[in-house]
């Protein structure tokens, strides 16, 4: 590969910083540009990476810019995507990439009439633990998926986040803010989701903001925060799925996938890397395949004792790889909208009582082997 493609970003929250930092990991891909509805929140990041400030209209018309990186609030990713692709720009948005199948449909059909790509986060499934789960499936070790359970649990994000106020809002909630990364995974995983059915509450209408600068101030509950679904999978395989921020604490595991001939325990999709067990029948394996994946090794917090592989834009770096290869890219427009028109059933059902069944489909995307991986990374490290 010897061409390079420009990126803009577009929304300069606390996001946009992980983006501008581990992009240099990956070849094919340049952050040249940002900018942001606040300017002084695009001054402040532009000069934090040494990056061009420009306005949002200036941004979307520069030439040196291929793909817009779309970071803005969940209710603003529609808009901002279809104005990136009316520019003739390619798109990769921050998850949930729109908040409705008719939306993801509408940027589907510009894209197409425009001839550029859309992809979305999460990419974490593209990480060394995650695609080891990937190839243990595959392999058939542990026969057919079957069932499973998953749990995304907490007590929210007022507790640490500076303006929590839109995770309590429609187009967030734990289901469309951190379920992404959980359906997403499951996908990869399993295959398409058939049908879903949940039920749902709010069991606190108002929150109290507990980070600075903004301690002590309330703000509304407009979306459930407390969901139990189940989906059943197009390959017959039943997954339930927990997702609340009305929980202290709970002993209940990330993932797990219990199939014909063993069960897999998944560590957390919302990260790269972590640990995997395999059982056969009932017995623990010792030992797993030998797995050198470079999206497994740990490249954060390597100095306070807290390691952490985090290869965040490596969606985005497939996504410009396969653009110059003219191959699908993994973190797919079809692959997201499935997982959107997924959680939005969950939603749906739990308003209705209801089971729901799906509008949307999608292939597994292709596996991202150790080989594939490293085809990714640039040469250079990260300094």
């Amino acid at each position: 590969m010897t061409k390079t493609l420009g990126v803009g970003i577009i929304g300069c929250g606390n996001i946009s910083a992980a983006y501008m930092k581990l992009s240099p990991l990956f070849r094919g891909i340049e952050v040249r540009a940002c900018a942001d509805v606040n300017p002084e929140a695009a001054k402040v990041r532009a000069e934090e990476f040494k990056l061009r400030q420009e306005t949002v209209d200036g941004l979307l018309a520069s030439d040196d810019i291929d793909i817009i990186v779309n970071l803005t609030i969940p209710s603003a990713h529609y808009e901002i995507s279809r104005r990136a692709i009316e520019a003739g720009k390619h798109v990769y948005s921050e998850k949930p990439f729109v908040l409705s199948v008719e939306e993801g449909q509408a940027l589907a059909k510009a894209a197409e009439e425009k001839g550029v790509r859309v992809g979305s986060a999460p990419d974490t499934f593209l990480g060394g633990a995650h695609q080891l789960a990937r190839h243990i499936v595959d392999s058939g070790q542990i026969g057919k998926i079957v069932s499973g359970t998953c749990h995304v649990m907490s007590h929210g994000m007022e507790h640490w986040h500076p303006n929590p106020d839109f995770f309590f809002l429609p187009g967030a909630g734990p289901v469309l803010d951190v379920g992404p990364y959980y359906v997403t995974n499951l996908i990869q995983l399993i295959g398409p989701v058939k049908r879903v059915g949940a039920l749902s509450s709010i069991p606190a209408k108002e929150r109290t903001i507990l980070s600075e600068p903004r301690k002590g101030e309330k703000i509304p509950v407009e979306t459930p925060t407390t969901i139990h679904a189940v989906m059943e999978f197009e390959s017959g395989a039943i997954i339930t799925l927990g997702a609340s921020w009305d929980v202290w604490h709970h002993k209940h595991s990330n993932m797990e996938l219990y199939g014909e001939k063993g069960s897999l325990h998944v560590p957390d999709p919302n990260f790269f890397g972590g640990d995997l067990a395999v059982t056969e029948e009932g017995n623990v394996l010792d030992e797993l395949p030998d797995w050198p994946h470079p999206f497994a090794v740990p490249n954060q917090g390597l100095e306070e004792g807290r390691p952490l592989a985090n290869y965040r834009a490596a969606g985005l770096a497939d996504m410009a790889q396969a653009i110059m290869e003219g191959r699908p890219h993994r973190c797919s427009l079809e692959m997201s909208l499935h997982a959107i028109d997924v959680m939005t059933s969950i939603l749906k059902s739990g308003e209705t009582g209801s089971f729901v069944t799906l509008q949307t489909t999608c292939e597994r995307p292709a596996a991202l082997g150790v080989d594939a991986a490293g085809d990714l990374l640039a040469e250079k490290e990260l300094a």
